[in-house]
C-alpha cells in the first residue's frame, strides 16, 4: 500500500516537472512577453524602472497559482482576446506594435471600445481594470510577494523598505 501511494505520489511529480521548458508558474512564454509588453505600458518605463523591469509579470504569474487562481481562466481568455485584437486590428501582435499604438490599444480596451466579437468570454474594459489593478499592486506591494524588484516603488517614493512586524520589537 505504501509503495503504490509512494509511486503515485511519483508521477505526480514527474508530470510536474516535465511542464514544457517555461519559466512560469502560470503562464506560458508568450503569455509571459505579452505581459511584460502591457506591463510596461501600464507603468511605463522613465528614470525608473517600469512594469516589465520591476516583477509585475512575476508577481501576477506567482498570484495565479495561489491567491489569484480564481483569475486564471479570465487571464488566458484575456491575453488570447487582446493578441487576437491586435492581429485582426494591426496584423501583429501587441509585443510588435509601435509604443504609440500599444498605448492606443490599452486606451481603448480602457474605454470598451475593442471589437466584441473578439471579447466574448471577458469584456475587454473587464480585463483592462483587472490586469490594471494587478500591474499596481505588483509595483507598488511588498516585493516579498514576486513583484516591486529590488524595491524599486519604495525607493521612487523615497520610503523605507517596511519592516516585517516583530523585527523592532526585540532591540536593545
Amino acid at each position: 500500500m505504501q509503495l503504490a501511494a509512494l509511486g503515485s505520489g511519483g508521477v505526480l511529480l514527474f508530470s510536474q516537472c516535465s511542464k514544457p521548458n517555461s519559466l512560469w508558474r502560470f503562464f506560458t512564454n508568450a503569455e509571459a512577453q505579452l505581459m511584460d509588453a502591457v506591463a510596461d505600458q501600464l507603468i511605463p518605463p522613465d528614470e525608473w524602472p517600469g512594469g516589465r523591469e520591476s516583477g509585475v509579470t512575476n508577481f501576477i504569474d506567482k498570484q495565479l497559482v495561489g491567491p489569484y487562481v480564481r483569475f486564471q481562466e479570465k487571464y488566458r481568455k484575456g491575453l488570447k482576446a487582446v493578441q487576437n485584437s491586435c492581429e485582426t486590428m494591426y496584423f501583429m501582435k501587441f509585443e510588435k506594435l509601435s509604443s504609440v499604438e500599444q498605448i492606443s490599444f490599452i486606451e481603448k480596451m480602457e474605454a470598451g471600445e475593442l471589437s466584441k466579437t473578439l471579447w466574448t468570454e471577458v469584456t475587454d474594459r473587464e480585463f483592462f481594470n483587472l490586469i490594471r489593478d494587478h500591474s499596481m499592486q505588483a509595483f507598488y506591494g511588498s516585493s516579498r510577494q514576486g513583484g516591486n524588484k529590488n524595491n524599486i516603488s519604495y525607493k521612487m517614493l523615497q520610503l523605507d523598505y517596511p519592516l516585517i512586524i516583530g523585527q523592532n520589537r526585540y532591540k536593545t
